[in-house]
Formats: C-alpha cells, structure tokens, sequence
C-alpha cells in the first residue's frame, strides 16, 4: 500500500488524502515499514497524546537504524521532561510581548522588499519577497551582522530545497555540507557571544536558565538549525500559500480586499486549506488501538496533516477556500505540547507581508506565463516559483 503521493500529485495531493481518508484511514507500508494517518480526529490524537505517540525515535534503535541518534535533541525530537525545560528555556523569546515587538521592524523589512521590486511588472513572490522576510527576520533575531546575511541566505535557500525531499537522497550529502558549514558559523558566533554577550537571541539563550540548567552548544547549534529551518519554511509557504490562494480565488480576494479584518481568518484558512509542512512523523510508545488497527511499540507513524485539515467528518465544504470560515479548528501548527513555538511570528510575519502586497499591488493577478510547480517535496508544501502581475501599483 503506497501512503505518499506520487510525484506529479504533489502540487494537488487532495484527491489522494481523500480516497485514503475513505479506504485507509490508517494504513501500514510494508515496503516503508511504517503507519500513515489520514482523518482528522487520529491525526490530532497522535499529535497530541505525547504518552502514546512519541516524538523521540531513539528508542531501541542502533546508530545504523536510525541517524537522528547522531544529532543533538531538539524541541521535535523529545518529550517530557525534557521537552518542557527545552520550551521554557526558549520560550521566553517568542512570548506576545517580544513577538509583538516586532512588528515595526518587521513591517521596515516588508516595505523594503517591495520597494527593491516596484518596477518590475511581474513579480516572482517566493524569491522575491515570501523567502528573503523571514530570512532577514531570523538573522536579526539570532545576531548575524549584515555582511554575512547573503550568506546566511545562501544556507536557507539549500536547506528549503533540500528539507523534506526525503525520496531524493542524491541531495542529502550536500544537505549535509550546509549543515557542516552553518554549525561552524554559529560555533564563532556562540563564542564570541560568550565573551560579549549582545541584544539578539543566542545572547538570551546562553543566558536562559531553567531549574538550574543550560543548553549546551550542541543545543544552541540545533536551536539555531530549528529557528532557520522550521521558521522560514514556515512562513515562506504560509505567504505563499496564502497569496496563491487569494490569487485562484476571485471572490475571496475581492471580499479581502473589501474589508482588510478579514485578514487573520484568510491566514487561518489558508493554513487549512494549503498547510504549509503536510505531516509530522511519531514513534508508538505502547501497543495502541487507532481506528480498529493495532500499532506496537516501537513502529514508526506518519500523520498527515495535510489530509486532516481537508477531512469532510470536521469540516464543511473542505475543498472551498473560505475566509469567513468559523470555526476553523486546523492543525496546521500541530496541537497539544509539540504546537509550533513559532506560529505567532509565522503569523505576524503573514499578517505584515500579505497586507503590505495587498496595499501595493492592488490590482495583482496570478500570472499565467510559466506552470505552477511544487517545491519538490511530499513533507513540505509550498510553490517553487509563483509570478503575478502587479499591474498598477501605488507609488511607495
């Protein structure tokens, strides 16, 4: 039983959660030798019920069996206790007040993008403007000098080629050469941060305390990787997704375009209808009943979350994108403990970029020169390229 998507369903996988979500609801992969979860109501028990369903995999594996033994434990890969004094030691950089803090300059960084692409007469969102926001947010937040961000960039835009192609293993090595080439960056930056400690992230990580613990430098590398990573493709998939969208629906634009308070329930929808990362993967920490089939301990669980967020049994008229939906329970940042520590900046970030193209490009319109294409990836869902004509553009 095939539980992925083929390769040409990646820009449309819908119809293939659909026909799972009917006849295989939960399903194992005796070739993957794993679970996949398609219906709403599993999907959001296995990623909630952190006593069943586990986030650390290195249980009962050999180094052989399973590489992420050879990586440092990070907020995805572990859970209580050690998950809570991870959280509480970060946490503290993404409360509402330091989040909300942000928005004026991320608001000077949206504005100056646009500003970089005002004569153009057809815009690519993706290079554009949807991956240098995040990319310039995250290096300011970690404290990387503005000489070095072209570099910093050059990681992001290879990570999120890279991350979630887990089919193509030809691009794991050079995967791997960035995240060599990172960590030894970062290494001179926690070092010197340790000498004079400064007003960016690393500095308050290396301060942060929690019952009397710290996180090591390995902890801090991964942070680092977390932040970049989960951060950008994120929020470079959330505007995307979000604008595509809008772009492929006339009447939703017109009524955003109407009545701009709208916003937040259009990103909301959007999160639904087109979730950014489409699944996230758990381990059985006991024999476990899930929709009459037993899991044992120890095997492996894909839960989609791309396919929960569409299941007809949660929500009405799955397949419309309607930015008047209320309510909208979407588990697009996960749920329960492991719920994305990020998602109000992702959010903000949404909220500041999309209004800003929307104010300045109030006539934009998707662009039929070139094909959509998918980013490549059945874990991470997102455009990789998305042109629309600006039109007429008000003069910034």
């Amino acid at each position: 039983m095939n539980i992925f998507p083929d390769t040409a369903q990646y820009l449309n996988p819908y119809p293939f959660f659909k026909e799972m979500r009917k006849s295989h609801p939960v399903v194992f992969d005796d070739d993957q030798g794993i679970w996949a979860v398609y219906r709403y109501d599993d999907v959001k028990r296995v990623v909630t019920e952190y006593t069943t369903f586990s986030s650390d995999f290195s249980e009962g594996q050999t180094v052989d069996q399973n590489k992420e033994m050879k990586r440092p434990r990070t907020l995805l890969t572990t859970d209580p206790p050690i998950h809570k004094k991870m959280r509480d030691l970060v946490s503290k950089a993404f409360s509402p007040k330091a989040i909300n803090d942000m928005e004026p300059r991320i608001t000077s960084i949206a504005t100056d993008l646009l500003l970089q692409v005002g004569n153009k007469d057809e815009i690519e969102l993706i290079k554009d403007f949807a991956a240098p926001l995040p990319t310039i947010v995250i290096a300011e937040m970690l404290g990387i000098p503005t000489e070095d961000r072209g570099v910093f960039k050059g990681w992001a835009d290879q990570l999120l080629t890279t991350e979630g192609n887990l089919d193509d293993t030809a691009k794991q090595p050079n995967r791997q050469k960035v995240l060599e080439e990172m960590n030894a960056y970062f290494r001179e930056i926690i070092e010197q941060r340790h000498k004079q400690l400064g007003d960016d992230l690393i500095s308050s990580l290396i301060q942060a305390e929690m019952d009397g613990d710290r996180l090591s430098e390995t902890e801090l590398l991964s942070f680092c990787e977390l932040l970049l990573l989960a951060g950008h493709i994120t929020t470079v998939n959330l505007i995307g997704n979000t604008i595509w969208s809008l772009l492929e629906n006339a009447t939703a634009l017109e009524q955003l375009r109407g009545n701009k308070e709208l916003l937040p329930k259009a990103i909301e929808e959007a999160l639904r209808y087109r979730s950014p990362i489409h699944l996230v993967a758990r381990r059985a920490a006991q024999d476990v009943e899930l929709a009459g089939k037993t899991i044992k301990r120890g095997e492996r669980i894909l839960a989609w979350l791309g396919s929960a967020n569409r299941d007809e049994r949660k929500f009405d008229h799955p397949d419309e994108f309607d930015i008047r939906r209320s309510p909208n329970p979407h588990v697009a940042f996960g749920h329960g403990i492991h719920f994305c520590l990020g998602a109000p900046l992702a959010r903000l970030e949404a909220r500041i970029g999309i209004s800003l193209l929307l104010e300045h490009f109030p006539s934009m319109r998707l662009s039929h020169s070139r094909p959509l294409e998918s980013s490549g990836s059945f874990v991470i869902y997102g455009l990789k390229e998305l042109f629309f004509l600006k039109e007429k553009a008000i003069h910034m």
